[in-house]
């Protein structure tokens, strides 16, 4: 396995508008395939937990792409207002458009993508899968809210993992009744002692296992 090491800063074109996004992307020497992160609502390419992930994810030969689903005026209005972050269309859209990207970089497009969605980010991946199933090949969510993008959910093709915290009882449910409407392989995994952001003590490292397992299952080629 390679260690990982730091990023690489990138920026890349989304959309017909051509809005710039900023993003860290790092790649072992032999990638086994590449996973996408879309964070939750306020977040950044800069959350703990998701770089956290990343990082060990990426000691599993998986390469990884955080970055900011909003520019950074757009980060800012939002800080202020909250009118982006539940925005799932828009930021489905920046998901897409990062996944079009990325099958046209050199560096990542022989690669099997797969999706890793924190929050409201989840939805974002899973109506993103549900947009390029020739793409996405697995889809991982974190305390995901699929109820926001329940209209999609017979849509996904892509075998997906909801992760949910044992203490997080509304968000358990509302992943129960996704996983009833998808028509895809999916897994409801309850990660006991757990809360929303899987901040006790080896409850982050659990999430780590459980969506490292399902790439490597599904993303090798």
């Amino acid at each position: 396995m390679n260690q990982a090491a730091p990023s690489d800063s990138i920026e890349f074109p989304v959309g017909p508008a051509g809005v710039t996004l900023s993003g860290s992307l790092f790649i072992p020497d032999r990638p086994l395939g590449l996973v996408i992160f879309a964070h939750g609502s306020g977040s950044s390419r800069f959350s703990p937990r998701n770089r956290a992930v990343a990082d060990f994810l990426n000691r599993a030969d998986l390469a990884t792409l955080l970055f900011d689903l909003l520019t950074a005026e757009e980060h800012e209005v939002d800080q202020y207002t909250r009118q982006f972050r539940f925005d799932i269309g828009l930021l489905t859209d920046r998901l897409v458009g990062a996944i079009d990207w990325a099958t046209q970089y050199e560096l990542t497009t022989d690669l099997s993508f797969g999706l890793f969605g924190a929050s409201t980010g989840a939805a974002a991946a899973l109506r993103a899968a549900a947009e390029r199933p020739e793409s996405v090949a697995a889809v991982v969510s974190r305390g995901g809210r699929p109820d926001l993008a329940e209209e999609r959910l017979p849509e996904v093709l892509a075998p997906t993992l909801l992760i949910v915290g044992g203490y997080d009882d509304v968000v358990i449910e509302l992943n129960r009744l996704a996983a009833e409407r998808m028509n895809a392989v999916n897994r409801l995994e309850i990660v006991p002692g757990a809360t929303h952001l899987f901040e006790e003590p080896g409850t982050l490292e659990k999430v780590e296992e459980l969506a490292r397992d399902w790439f490597l299952k599904y993303l090798r080629r």
